[in-house]
């Protein structure tokens, strides 16, 4: 193996603690400005959040039987009922929408496991997976732009941070050079890339240590628990069914990245994805769902061990469950720093999904792919970027969840073409 070969750890391969604990805390900080940020908006205790992300993935990794490589961190599809309830109902009847809303995956997953995974092979062709992660990706691209971009005048308003943007670049170039080299180096380019990007920042005056300064190093959060309101209920739970469609994106999207066929796990993954959120609405925290950031570090690192997964839930838990020093040192870390990261990671998620297109010879000479493909990636993508979300009642249709219902009709109703078959599909 030469200096610059990264080295494949896989989903089952173990690796010394000396090499699980920094694995472990690059997808911990990987997902970290997102999962607090759930929170910061709805009303809720980030650190309950952050520690609610630890005990749901090591829940999850029970559940699935420590055979999938995934991360839960807090949803974004719950916060706008989230916060429709609390400010009418109070947080803690909106716990029990949330509960709810766990056992909806439950449901699903029992529904799966009594009529199998067949219908997926149906529904979900190659062509549509890849274009869908596609969307996953280049979806989040604004996201991450305005993170690394982006900042606020005096008076509030968004502007570009030159400044910001320097650092972001940084790190982004950083990311970027670690990725490629061999050996350990190459295992941990975003968590190094992150430290870099923090050094510049701080060089730059772009951090804040009072917050630090101020916070203990043990302390439990502030954990509370919920209040049974079938109001509450009815108007979160049901967001479940756009989430189970995003979780069944994730986990193709983890299987494709990792080589390896996790359709058969669907309803157990539903099922801890599940329980996960089940457990931080008796806590008071968010529900919690798989993470394209995640995603991004499996496919920069090629280090995809569930043991890694054990050891980051576990720092999560312990961040936020018992040292709000290390969770304001952490949640020192600028904005530009974790965008000039992001920008690699959903980058490398829409990357997958041509990979896919590749591998599995997707023949757009076929007008059916071709419409597919064209109509998911626009519509999933110019939704996800521009923030639009359909309107359905008290609900509301992410760009990820109807391109995907889209794609799924129109494979179903166009006709199948004569000598449509994937290339080298007779290999």
């Amino acid at each position: 193996m030469s200096n610059r070969e990264r080295e494949v750890i896989g989903v089952d391969d173990r690796v010394s603690p000396a090499r699980a604990i920094p694995l472990g805390i690059q997808h911990m900080m990987s997902m970290f400005g997102s999962t607090v940020l759930v929170p910061v908006l709805t009303g809720l205790d980030p650190n309950v959040a952050i520690m609610c992300s630890g005990i749901g993935t090591i829940c999850y990794l029970l559940v699935t039987g420590n055979k999938i490589p995934s991360y839960l961190g807090s949803s974004f599809a719950f916060i706008s009922p989230i916060l429709a309830v609390g400010a009418t109902r109070g947080l803690d009847a909106a716990m029990s929408g949330v509960i709810v809303a766990g056992a909806v995956f439950l449901v699903v997953a029992g529904i799966i496991k009594l009529v199998g995974t067949g219908w997926l092979d149906r529904l979900l062709p190659p062509v549509l997976v890849a274009s869908v992660m596609v969307v996953i990706g280049v979806g989040l691209s604004a996201t991450a732009a305005n993170m690394a971009f982006m900042g606020t005048d005096a008076a509030g308003a968004s502007v570009f941070n030159p400044q910001g943007a320097l650092v972001a670049a940084v790190t982004l170039l950083a990311a970027v050079i670690f990725s490629g080299r061999g050996g350990i180096v190459g295992t941990v380019p975003v968590l190094l890339a992150i430290i870099v990007g923090y050094a510049v920042a701080v060089a730059f005056g772009m951090v804040d240590f009072a917050p630090i300064a101020q916070a203990a190093w043990i302390g439990l959060p502030s954990i509370s628990f919920p209040k049974f309101d079938m109001g509450a209920i009815a108007l979160i739970a049901p967001v479940a069914v756009v989430t189970v469609i995003e979780h069944i994106g994730h986990l193709l999207a983890v299987g494709e990245i990792v080589d390896k066929d996790y359709r058969p796990l669907l309803p157990r993954s539903l099922a801890g994805d599940g329980l996960s959120t089940m457990i931080s609405g008796f806590l008071g925290g968010p529900p919690t769902t798989t993470y394209a950031e995640n995603i991004g570090v499996m496919s920069v690192t090629r280090v995809y061990s569930t043991q890694i997964f054990w050891y980051a839930g576990g720092f999560a838990l312990i961040v936020g469950g018992l040292c709000p020093k290390l969770a304001a040192l952490i949640n020192s870390i600028p904005s530009p720093v974790m965008g000039g990261v992001c920008l690699l990671l959903f980058g490398l998620i829409a990357s997958n999904g041509l990979r896919m297109l590749v591998s599995n010879g997707v023949d757009f000479d076929v007008n059916r792919n071709l419409m597919i493909a064209s109509v998911v990636i626009i519509l999933g993508v110019g939704m996800e970027t521009s923030g639009i979300a359909i309107p359905l009642g008290d609900y509301t249709l992410p760009g990820m969840a109807t391109s995907t219902l889209v794609g799924i009709i129109l494979n179903l109703v166009l006709p199948p073409e004569k000598n449509a078959e994937p290339k080298g599909s007779d290999e």
